[in-house]
């Protein structure tokens, strides 16, 4: 008895999200151990903890494939790009990688709705909202920097931007959440 409930092509599409979350995460770990590297102990820490985080979105995506009784496929993960040339870069960087995940997000929404699928539809609801709180994180780190002088960022600047990252949740609140008691 077949207790597969996705198509082929959303089962494939899920799969190759999973391999994107699992490269997001080994990205994530690369420009942490790049920033220690650089003495940015406090970036360091935000980058490998945003690296945890994208691997438990991959775990996610694979518990759902299982659940939906498909097949996982794990596959290779890409090398991360290369190293950020500076904090400024990195965050670019860090931005341009969420923005192409997003699109990534989009299509697999897209795709369960074309086909009907309700169940995988819904369950990608959770990662339109998550792509939401990264764009808008990883925006804020830029926002930081270019106060912190950009790309001709002053020590000081640099220094209280890596202790305040230590401590920066790992997230932010989606305009969504926003209401005029809680701005």
């Amino acid at each position: 008895m077949n207790m597969n409930r996705l198509s082929k092509t959303l089962s494939a599409a899920l799969n190759l999200q999973m391999t994107k979350e699992a490269h997001a995460s080994q990205i994530y770990l690369s420009y942490g151990a790049w920033a220690e590297n650089q003495g940015f102990s406090g970036v360091a820490n935000f980058l490998f903890r945003h690296s945890h985080e994208e691997r438990n979105h991959m775990m996610k995506i694979l518990e759902y494939i299982l659940k939906r009784g498909a097949e996982v496929v794990v596959t290779t993960i890409p090398a991360p790009p290369e190293n950020p040339t500076g904090i400024n870069n990195c965050f670019e960087k860090v931005f341009e990688h969420e923005v192409d995940n997003t699109k990534a997000i989009y299509k697999l929404v897209k795709m369960s709705f074309d086909e009907g699928d309700w169940a995988t539809w819904n369950f990608m609801q959770w990662f339109v909202k998550e792509q939401i709180e990264e764009e808008t994180l990883a925006l804020n780190l830029l926002d930081k920097v270019k106060i912190a002088g950009s790309k001709k960022e002053s020590s000081d600047a640099l220094y209280l931007l890596d202790k305040d990252l230590d401590k920066m949740p790992d997230d932010a609140r989606s305009a969504q959440d926003v209401t005029v008691d809680n701005p």
